[in-house]
């Protein structure tokens, strides 16, 4: 089969390869057949060295497609099945999954870091957090994958499975936001309009839409923002919207440390700051003990929109046919996998909302 082989970080090139072959599926995997794989800005960061990857490694973790085989034990699927990918699937026996918090559970992603995945010729190959969706075909553990109607679209499954579980899920599942309340969210990539969709269906009576990018602005509106603007116009629209008062919410997708601390300025004293994006190690942000205490405002993380995805994934989808939650409309483009390199060097331009590699029959 082929797959876009990356062979060092920070290395723009891909190995655009049909040599390529899966390992499995062994005992208690599924073997998938990749349909549509969306470009998430968490591959630009594995590919930067923003997050850990060992190398040579195919990328890619939000996808959907066809089962092709299941290994032994696996006996709720069947080929032809078709299924988003849960990237972080959960093991139901460690201690994050016994304090109901699947979303913390690391024991497939951490097997996906000394197991590779693939073979390209005589070389073992690592996928992307146990996945490699910018492959022809991927082996998964069997909570890797959900299975959906097959009148889904494949490009609404593969959203589903990163981008719209993160940002809806930030809103719903970790902030709970409740109707009227006020949100701030900065970014409007894919993660952060799914974010405004979010707080657009819990209600929220004022949802800002932050971005560098004037062009996104318009874009952001079209999902659910009530206002648009850049960061340096943010400070003068919160003291015309809240009296200075600030938000009581603020979502920050980027997570970098100028943009944690404008969350935390556009927070309300006892608001909520909620970190979305996946930030780099390195990165340092400074807070003082006494602004802590007494500005009352809390900081929650929200990894992967504190997901159940055999829970989560249907609803989600049943918002989208309802009509409710817009993610055809969320794709900006559609590539082939030799355009793989394209679509990571296009992230964060304004036209561009999400990318999805289309994978032929």
């Amino acid at each position: 089969m082929r797959a876009a082989v990356l062979h060092t970080i920070g290395d723009d090139k891909f190995d655009l390869r049909d040599d390529v072959t899966v390992l499995g599926p062994g005992p208690g995997e599924v073997h998938i057949r990749v349909r549509a794989a969306g470009v998430c800005h968490s591959d630009l960061s594995a590919r930067e060295g923003g997050l850990p990857q060992p190398v040579p490694a195919v990328l890619g973790h939000e996808a959907a497609g066809d089962v092709l085989a299941v290994g032994d034990g696996v006996t709720d699927l069947a080929p032809g099945d078709r299924v988003a990918v849960n990237w972080l699937p959960s093991c139901g026996s460690c201690a994050s999954c016994l304090h109901d918090e699947p979303y913390l559970c690391m024991t497939h992603v951490m097997t996906g870091y000394v197991m590779p995945r693939f073979m390209a010729g005589e070389t073992p190959v690592f996928g992307m957090a146990g996945c490699g969706a910018f492959a022809e075909e991927m082996v998964l553990p069997r909570p890797g994958v959900v299975q959906i109607d097959p009148d889904v679209p494949y490009e609404v499954a593969a959203l589903v499975g990163c981008g719209v579980m993160t940002g809806v899920g930030a809103v719903i599942n970790t902030a709970a936001v409740r109707p009227g309340e006020t949100v701030v969210v900065l970014g409007c990539g894919g993660v952060g309009i799914a974010a405004i969709q979010g707080a657009r269906l819990s209600g929220a009576s004022l949802i800002v839409a932050v971005d560098t990018v004037p062009a996104k602005h318009d874009i952001a509106r079209r999902f659910g923002a009530t206002h648009a603007v850049t960061p340096e116009q943010l400070s003068d629209l919160s003291v015309e919207l809240t009296g200075g008062e600030g938000f009581d919410y603020a979502f920050d997708v980027v997570a970098v440390p100028q943009t944690l601390r404008t969350a935390w300025t556009a927070a309300r004293r006892g608001g909520t700051v909620v970190v979305v994006g996946a930030g780099r190690a390195e990165h340092q942000v400074e807070f003082s003990p006494f602004e802590l205490l007494f500005e009352g405002k809390r900081i929650i993380p929200s990894l992967y929109g504190s997901a159940n995805p055999p829970r989560d994934f249907p609803r989600l989808l049943a918002l989208w046919r309802a009509g409710r939650l817009d993610i055809e409309g969320m794709v900006s483009r559609r590539l082939r996998l030799d355009e793989v390199g394209d679509a990571l060097a296009a992230l964060g331009s304004g036209d561009v909302i999400r990318q999805v590699i289309v994978h032929g029959s």
